[in-house]
């Protein structure tokens, strides 16, 4: 798969690795508090300078841009829950390799999260999970940058607009790099397992 060198597993079984329970909920607060806040920050930030505008039409503009400044947040807050799932679905997979015995020598131990478990992040991307609209590299990224989940009002309208992507990617390839030696690379052939969407 595009050059990617596997490890060596021996046997030839199918090894079954937890389920990865994905968490869909957007957001924690209402709808209409992360609006209330996306327009708090177009207010703050001064995004559109009153320049004699028509006052109807620059609350149009103002209510338009907040409404982007929700998406975009919403997006974040996804991709959020996506990598907080993978991170305890990595933790669940350690926990199955150290129980058999085939496994138990491919995973070093280390301080959680250790780079090289982003081999099972690239298992993920090699056995295609269905993640609509989800970049998962930049989910661990974000999970990686932030414990929780933060407010609205902890951002920029530039961090939503144009910078969390390379925050994301930029925490996720440094971890990556981290790793002592090459990454393992997980053959997606030997593995299976289910994701599931859980609902709250």
């Amino acid at each position: 798969m595009g050059g990617r060198e596997y490890i060596a597993i021996p046997g030839t079984a199918t090894h079954e690795l937890p389920p990865l329970l994905v968490r869909t909920e957007p957001v924690a607060a209402p709808l209409d508090e992360v609006v209330a806040g996306a327009e708090g920050i177009i207010e703050s930030e001064d995004v559109i300078p009153d320049a004699g505008a028509d006052e109807r039409l620059l609350a149009q503009r103002r209510f338009e841009l907040a409404l982007q400044l929700t998406e975009n947040y919403l997006k974040l807050i996804s991709h959020w829950n996506w990598g907080d799932s993978i991170l305890e679905w990595i933790r669940q997979c350690e926990i199955t390799f150290e129980s058999e015995a085939s496994l138990r020598s491919l995973l070093q131990p280390d301080i959680w999260p250790h780079a090289g478990r982003s081999s099972f992040v690239t298992l993920l991307e090699d056995k295609a999970v269905a993640a609509p609209g989800i970049v998962l590299e930049k989910a661990v990224g974000l999970r990686l940058t932030f414990r929780q989940p933060p407010p609205i009002g902890c951002f920029s309208n530039q961090f939503l607009f144009y910078l969390n992507s390379p925050v994301a990617s930029s925490a996720y390839q440094t971890w990556a790099q981290l790793s002592r030696g090459k990454a393992a690379l997980l053959p997606p052939e030997r593995f299976y397992f289910q994701v599931l969407k859980l609902d709250n």
